[in-house]
């Protein structure tokens, strides 16, 4: 580990998503100084990933790249990336104090001039994830052509130590033996916006456990449907094939006991709608299903979205798929349990696709004092009147951190979350005012 350096601030934003960033900025154009820590290597997550956004079919880059640019470039706003939240507690002052390592990205961060030569030369090629393992990316690469900052970050277990990116770097920014570094963060307030994780698909042993080519995850999806993704059009992974019959399998993983996902994930049948609806124009004579439970349209204008969806021919087939098995010709077999006409039937399709469980980001256990609810998320004293408030005083909470919601929804208990974080900081400062 590295020096300790300790940093001080009004208010300390946990998590760099759409909700940290709103969060940040509000607090920031308030003239308070502000500091985001982001675990990822870019600010922007799971929104900065997305193809567009349900209903209006906007942009999702379109609406999540000026706000990281205007975080970036805030003069109240500090982006600490790459950087994992060790402990956070209120020390005697009432201060909140946070313990952060910043992960190396063995590349310095106030040399680096995002060039990208290193990335240009680096002979090593590693999956990338960013396109949903698609598409391949360097050892040594900035993570996306939008990322904020744009420095490059090396996957130390892919290097093979050429030193071909240490030899074309114009500033000499590539440090091999860069250390974790400790930064103690202290402030008057803080934000807690940690967003959700998606469960692996590895561990639906039902839906093949990952080992079947052409069943994927919602977000690769997102990325093969995004117009920077790793083909540029939809194909299929496993042979490049355009398919003509895509299914959605809905709840794989949520409202289902046996994998620990009691609850609705929320957000998954908008955007599996989403999805057929962009499909539907980029493979206008392909045949697309989505196989559900319940349809839960609960935003406005949702069920008009999803009229539409059906009004454009996209089948709904209300069903609780029980198996998935792969088929002849790289087909996936899919056998439901037909909730209308009752009796099992076995359907095949070119692809599939699957709305995993959502849970949270982060486990504030062993960290910090917050409290969370029987579903892991984070829970306060007032659920109803104030969902942002936490048990601990000046700490507060926002978006998927305190449950699932749309990204309407968490810009605005974002937004939210930073009028209660000011209130409490004006009354702070005029107590500390006070007492000197």
């Amino acid at each position: 580990m590295g020096t300790c350096q300790t940093l001080s601030y009004d208010a300390l934003v946990v998590g760099g998503g759409i909700a940290g960033l709103q969060a940040a900025l509000d607090l920031a154009d308030q003239d308070y100084s502000v500091v985001v820590v982001e675990r990822d290597a870019s600010i922007g997550g799971t929104m900065i990933r997305l193809s567009k956004v349900f209903p209006t079919l906007d942009c999702a880059s379109c609406i999540t790249t000026p706000k990281m640019a205007a975080a970036a470039h805030h003069d109240k706003i500090t982006l600490l990336t790459y950087c994992e939240l060790e402990t956070m507690e209120r020390d005697d002052r009432g201060r909140v104090r946070a313990v952060v390592r910043q992960k190396p990205r063995y590349v310095d961060e106030d040399k680096c001039i995002g060039c990208r030569q290193c990335e240009y030369h680096c002979p090593v090629y590693v999956p990338d994830p960013d396109q949903g393992n698609f598409a391949a990316r360097k050892a040594i690469c900035i993570p996306f052509s939008n990322a904020v900052p744009q420095v490059a970050v090396m996957d130390p277990e892919s290097c093979m130590l050429c030193g071909t990116c240490a030899k074309v770097c114009p500033t000499g920014a590539v440090v091999y033996d860069q250390q974790p570094r400790k930064i103690v963060i202290e402030a008057l307030t803080a934000v807690v916006a940690t967003g959700f994780s998606v469960t692996p698909l590895e561990d639906k042993a039902q839906y093949g456990s990952g080992t079947i080519p052409n069943v994927i995850t919602a977000l690769q999806m997102e990325r093969l449907l995004a117009p920077h993704g790793p083909y540029n059009r939809v194909l299929r992974p496993s042979d490049g094939m355009e398919p003509d019959s895509i299914a959605f399998v809905q709840c794989a993983g949520s409202r289902d006991k046996s994998m620990g996902i009691p609850y609705c994930s929320r957000i998954c049948c908008m955007y599996a709608i989403k999805q057929a609806m962009l499909l539907s124009g980029a493979l206008p004579v392909a045949d697309i299903f989505i196989y559900y439970m319940d349809i839960r349209a609960f935003g406005k204008g949702y069920e008009q979205f999803f009229q539409n969806a059906r009004a454009m021919g996209i089948q709904f087939v209300k069903a609780k798929v029980a198996l998935i098995e792969p088929g002849e010709d790289g087909a996936v077999t899919v056998r439901y349990e037909d909730q209308l006409n009752g009796g099992t039937t076995t359907a095949s399709h070119d692809l599939v696709v699957l709305s995993l469980g959502k849970v949270p980001g982060w486990n504030p256990e062993g960290r910090c004092a917050l409290t969370v609810g029987p579903d892991g998320f984070i829970s306060g004293p007032e659920p109803k009147l104030a969902p942002t408030r936490t048990v601990e005083e000046g700490i507060f909470a926002a978006g998927a951190a305190v449950g699932l919601k749309d990204i309407v929804d968490s810009i605005a208990e974002a937004s939210a979350a930073a009028m209660h974080a000011a209130n409490y900081l004006q009354s702070r400062k005029k107590a500390l005012e006070a007492v000197a």
